[in-house]
């Protein structure tokens, strides 16, 4: 889902149930999950599905110095080159840039398309070497801040009921060259428009933590200090609440953590976000608030789609004070963005503000988030394509609201 911009306030500013088997197809789809896209055609290498301890070890066993490894990842990542081809390997022993050109791959997608929508922010189309296509989103903004918002499968396997992405069901596993490559080619594609691309998000297509293994490699790559060289603060990787997972990448990861939260009530969560049938609030929560425990300087950000009528009242307000008040947290509310199929409605701006305000009272640092690129399909939950996953049950209270 597309993210960002962010009005952020603080205290200070201020003064249903689906059928057993569907559960059961998606909790499968999170223990065996399909294989990652493999990138390498043939016995081709591709260069960007490695850290850099990798590409060092595959540069010296061609017959190469460490320093060639060294010069190689600054063409991929970094010295405004962003390589896609061996001519643009500038500076490279020309018997290591033709050992490449033979035996390696540097580029893992192919742009499909750019579509510019009116506040202008821009959704690229990727194909992959399978075929399939998958959407980034770059947002500029006039404070000097541009976003790319990177996906991480094709499809997703969650089913959150107001997510476009989330209905289409999982069709595979990104690899660690196919995400680390949106941002490269975001950089190369925009740096001379918009400025530096000073922002990654893992809130595009799929849900990153399913793809833990790619997804936490890439994002090594991303804040490499000789490549990407992305400050792991301005990395953030979004989660429906998978818990082991969760648990993993606090623990190897130094970027940062969003949790789509999107419910005050397991009732709720339940029905709009089937993962808490495996793992409810107070697991999810508890686990965040022990894990926080052992990074000090670290918080979560809350996501929390507002849809109206079912998430938006007082009451949940109040509840939501009530369950994050002891975790270092700031809370990003988000407005809903229809999309064909959707059986919600958004809350409307003002019931947003007074949802805000009341957070805020209670001492909570607090974010709106606006929608970007909505006119083109660009917005938070509504990249991809038609789902194929079942729309769950409505509890009857709700039905009104819908």
């Amino acid at each position: 889902m597309a993210a960002l911009p962010l009005l952020r306030w603080g205290a200070s500013s201020l003064l249903a149930h689906s059928s057993p088997l569907a559960s059961r197809r998606l909790f499968s789809a999170i223990r065996r999950p399909p294989a990652a896209a493999h990138c390498e055609p043939g016995s081709r290498v591709m260069l960007k599905g490695m850290d850099y301890p990798e590409l060092e070890k595959w540069v010296q066993s061609q017959g190469f110095r460490p320093g060639q490894a060294m010069m190689l990842w600054k063409c991929l990542y970094g010295n405004n080159v962003w390589a896609h081809c061996p001519d643009e390997l500038a500076g490279l022993n020309k018997d290591l840039r033709k050992m490449i050109s033979e035996d390696a791959d540097l580029k893992a997608l192919t742009v499909k398309d750019i579509i510019t929508a009116s506040d202008g922010t821009r959704k690229i189309l990727f194909s992959l070497e399978d075929a399939s296509v998958i959407e980034t989103v770059v947002i500029p903004s006039a404070r000097g801040r541009t976003t790319v918002c990177v996906s991480s499968q094709v499809g997703c396997a969650m089913n959150c009921q107001f997510c476009f992405t989330g209905r289409m069901g999982l069709r595979k596993h990104l690899s660690t060259a196919e995400i680390v490559e949106q941002a490269v080619f975001a950089r190369r594609l925009f740096s001379d428009e918009f400025g530096s691309i000073t922002n990654v998000v893992f809130m595009g297509m799929g849900e990153p933590l399913h793809n833990v293994d790619n997804v936490i490699k890439a994002s090594s790559i991303m804040v490499d200090e000789q490549g990407l060289q992305f400050s792991p603060r301005k990395v953030t990787v979004s989660t429906s609440g998978l818990v082991p997972q969760i648990k993993r990448f606090l623990h190897e990861s130094n970027c940062d953590l969003a949790v789509s939260l999107n419910a005050t009530t397991d009732e709720v969560r339940n029905w709009i976000m089937p993962i808490n049938r495996k793992y409810n609030l107070d697991l999810l929560l508890g686990t965040l608030r022990e894990e926080l425990r052992l990074r000090p300087k670290s918080i979560v950000l809350f996501e929390y789609v507002m849809l109206a009528g079912v998430n938006d009242s007082v009451d949940d307000a109040k509840r939501l004070t009530e369950l994050v008040h002891d975790i270092p947290c700031k809370i990003n509310l988000i407005s809903f963005n229809p999309h064909s199929g959707s059986q919600f409605k958004p809350t409307p701006d003002e019931k947003i503000i007074e949802f805000r305000n009341m957070l805020i009272q209670s001492g909570l640092t607090v974010m709106v988030r606006l929608s970007r690129g909505d006119d083109q399909m660009a917005a938070c939950g509504q990249l991809g394509e038609p789902g194929q996953l079942p729309l769950l049950r409505v509890p009857e209270k709700f039905l009104a609201a819908l």
